[in-house]
């Protein structure tokens, strides 16, 4: 089937009897996920979301509450998911500073007090999470949340293990979370990333995976969970969950790139000159010139809306990005910069969060969020003053960093951002022939894939086109094993009410 009898398709009726609809509740605060529902989910192409897959190249997630299947929604954080996912879902983020109640002013409440409070209910969470695990690994990536985490896990969880990931040169905090994990009493261990590891174990793990995301931290994600896995461990503790009610404050730069995102359509050509190609930094300020500034604020470089349609063969991304009328009413209403930003967090939290949550699944190791704690959360979000939150000159998470200095002082990781990283160069080198083999074998549903790789592998040392590499490379193969049913002699038909 080819790419223009997929694209004149997507209008037309479904030919079959529709699918039961399935409906997930996936917000965090409601406990672990419950992927059970999907059962052994038909492995056919006509299951497909293409609009869905338009969402993971353009974003490097599916918009919510739409998946990756045509008949599965999830109810993430800001859904009610009492609500059908399906019929016009409404999405609404209760968690923005401007509609929280009076909170105490500045200095209103000591700061021993906060400081006793957040870790008494910090510790709770932890151990309502973990109950029941015999042998849980704490991801500790060396930034606040994970360095706060496991004080509050020291105290609550002693028998857990810390796990840090060395993903590249440029963050290297293994050092200095093996010396949290030391003083705190806490085991430590390490894992070098090795792209091609990691790989062949996501690969292993694709099959079991029940949804999919292409974060660009789930590689990692899925190194870091078959490590626990083989070292007998039965749970993970991960540290996010925090900033959506601690805030996101803006910097010169996040608003240097909101004020460049345009939504221009580029030539492509502009990308192959000797200059453009060689510089990651130019290459990233003329794909900002091609985003909105909403999707400006999600992480990493990804396909352009020009290179996405090139890729199908027919006009699809302008239908990834009309999902965002999902969240235009809340866009409208925030009060500022900084609420539009907390606004984009929360929609790109379902592939933040979810990478765990669908990697974990198909490990079989159970999975806990206790910074979504919803006791914790609501005592951060109506009893903390502003300034404990966002400090001026928008200094993030104050009441962390003072809970932190309890313990450790001027840890470094303090004032730069940690994060999981991974060597996305790396994985191009070692990777490259495989991932162009799964993008040969799905020229049924890309066609332009094989050809974007061969046209781009001379450029594949630059992290700006490597991240698009990595697109592929988390979703063909996905991909692939799902279409291993896709009809050959009949057409296939895709619903527009459940893929636009």
């Amino acid at each position: 089937m080819n790419a223009a009898t997929l694209g004149g398709h997507l209008d037309a009726t479904v030919h079959a009897a529709t699918p039961d609809r399935i409906q997930i509740n996936a917000s965090p605060d409601a406990g672990e996920v419950d992927f059970s529902p999907l059962g052994e989910h038909d492995h056919d192409f006509a299951s497909l979301d293409l609009v869905s897959i338009a969402d993971l190249l353009r974003n490097a997630f599916v918009y919510p509450p739409h998946t990756i299947y045509r008949n599965v929604k999830i109810a993430a954080t800001g859904f009610d998911p009492t609500q059908d996912m399906h019929d016009h879902p409404q999405f609404h983020f209760a968690f923005q500073a401007a509609l929280a109640p009076s909170r105490p002013p500045a200095g209103a409440v000591p700061d021993p007090v906060l400081l006793q409070t957040f870790h008494r209910l910090l510790c709770d969470a932890v151990a309502r999470s973990t109950a029941g695990m015999q042998s849980p690994w704490l991801l500790q990536s060396g930034g606040k949340d994970s360095t706060s985490m496991a004080i509050a896990v020291a105290e609550a969880c002693p028998r857990t293990t810390c796990l840090t990931y060395l993903g590249g040169k440029e963050e290297d905090e293994v050092a200095s979370a093996r010396f949290v994990a030391k003083k705190l009493g806490l085991r430590h261990e390490a894992l070098v990333c090795d792209p091609g590891r990691a790989y062949d174990r996501y690969l292993a793990l694709v099959p079991r995976t029940p949804l999919l995301t292409a974060d660009f931290a789930a590689l990692s994600y899925a190194d870091l969970a078959t490590e626990v896995g083989q070292n007998r461990g039965d749970g993970i503790i991960d540290a996010l969950g925090s900033d959506q009610y601690f805030g996101v404050p803006l910097h010169r730069q996040d608003r240097l790139l909101a004020m460049l995102a345009r939504r221009l359509r580029l030539p492509q050509d502009v990308f192959k000159s000797r200059l453009v190609s060689r510089s990651f930094k130019l290459c990233f300020a003329l794909a900002t010139l091609q985003m909105n500034g909403f999707e400006r604020y999600f992480p990493g470089s990804r396909f352009s809306d020009t290179e996405v349609d090139e890729l199908f063969g027919w006009n699809i991304a302008s239908r990834s990005r009309k999902r965002m009328d999902t969240f235009h009413a809340d866009i409208t209403a925030a009060a500022s910069a900084e609420a539009v930003r907390r606004i984009s967090l929360v929609v790109g939290e379902s592939a933040h969060l979810a990478k765990g949550m669908y990697v974990a699944s198909a490990m079989a190791l159970r999975l806990v969020y206790p910074y979504c704690d919803p006791k914790l959360r609501d005592w951060i979000f109506h009893d903390v003053p502003d300034d404990m939150l966002i400090g001026p000159g928008g200094v993030n998470k104050v009441l962390m960093r003072k809970y932190i200095a309890q313990h450790f002082e001027q840890l470094p990781y303090v004032q730069t951002k940690g994060c999981f990283r991974f060597d996305l160069r790396g994985l191009a080198r070692q990777r490259f022939d495989q991932v162009h083999a799964f993008a040969l074998q799905a020229q049924a549903l890309l066609p332009g894939a094989p050809r974007w790789l061969e046209t781009h592998r001379s450029r594949l040392d630059n992290k700006y086109f490597a991240s698009k590499f990595y697109l592929l490379a988390m979703t063909l193969p996905w991909l692939l094993n799902r279409m291993q049913a896709a009809p050959r002699h009949q057409d296939v038909a895709i619903n527009e009410s459940v893929s636009s």
